[in-house]
């Protein structure tokens, strides 16, 4: 059995979560929150068995899009406009991790 530790923008994880579940996939959403981009994250626990790992990250790849967001310019001591200014960055649409499981139990 594996764990898969998902991390979705909130933008995405209403769609995410319901294709999950329509895909017979169970999972538990915590709302967290990213260090560099703004609008929240959702990190997803999915317990799968080995052989359904590729068709969970199917869903979870189908179930996601990047994006292009606007970041301000990072802060810093040094003066100036340019500094400040919006610039593009990319958002991807998330990321995640696969854990042995050694043991699960339902209780």
């Amino acid at each position: 059995m594996k764990l898969i530790i998902a991390i979705v923008s909130n933008k995405d994880v209403t769609n995410v979560f319901a294709n999950l579940g329509a895909a017979g996939f169970r999972a538990t959403k915590i709302s967290t929150m990213g260090q560099f981009l703004e609008g929240g994250h959702t990190s997803l626990f999915i317990g799968v068995e080995d052989s359904k790992v590729d068709e969970a990250f199917d869903v979870l790849q189908s179930s996601v899009s990047k994006r292009i967001v606007k970041q301000h310019g990072v802060k810093s001591t040094v003066s100036g406009t340019l500094l400040k200014q919006p610039v593009d960055v990319e958002e991807f649409g998330g990321v995640a991790f696969v854990i042995n499981v050694e043991e699960f139990k339902k209780f």
